[in-house]
């Protein structure tokens, strides 16, 4: 998961930056993207799609009125609405951006993916980690945004 931006009214101009931002964020793991899957909104411009293409990145547009084509990104959206945003009253831009920045860093260190065999993304990027016996350590809970999530490790 990659938060690019959070405005209320997007523009072409904003996407273009916001693609920029991205390309630059993800620096050497740019190699790794192959393609990115966007809808025919009139904000992704040709300019938007150039940054990707320089990147070597091409571009697949979403057929019209197709969701199910775009499943990863609904899926996501599901996933930020059920275990976050369903459960946080949020009250401007800037809470709902520390809020989704928390939540990220949750999301893709310490939460565990069932399509990952049940590893967080940065465990299967780096190595997965060795099992152990819980009957012999003691486990503690870590809350995240106030207990609405929790990480769990063993105490020392």
């Amino acid at each position: 998961m990659h938060l690019v931006g959070i405005t209320a009214h997007p523009t072409g101009a904003w996407t273009l930056q916001a693609a920029r931002n991205m390309v630059m964020d993800l620096g050497d793991r740019v190699d790794t993207a192959k393609f990115l899957l966007r809808d025919r909104d009139s904000r992704f411009t040709t300019a938007f799609d150039a940054v990707f293409a320089a990147e070597g990145i091409r571009i697949l547009r979403i057929p019209p009125q197709a969701p199910r084509a775009n499943a990863i990104c609904e899926r996501m959206i599901g996933v930020l609405r059920q275990e976050l945003l369903g459960r946080i009253l949020i009250v401007n831009e800037r809470h709902l951006r520390r809020v989704v920045t928390v939540y990220m860093s949750h999301f893709n260190a310490a939460r565990p993916h069932r399509s990952l065999s049940q590893l967080a993304p940065v465990q299967v990027e780096n190595r997965p980690p060795e099992p152990i016996g819980l009957a012999r350590h003691q486990v503690r809970r870590r809350p995240i945004l106030g207990g609405i999530t929790s990480e769990y490790q063993c105490a020392a």
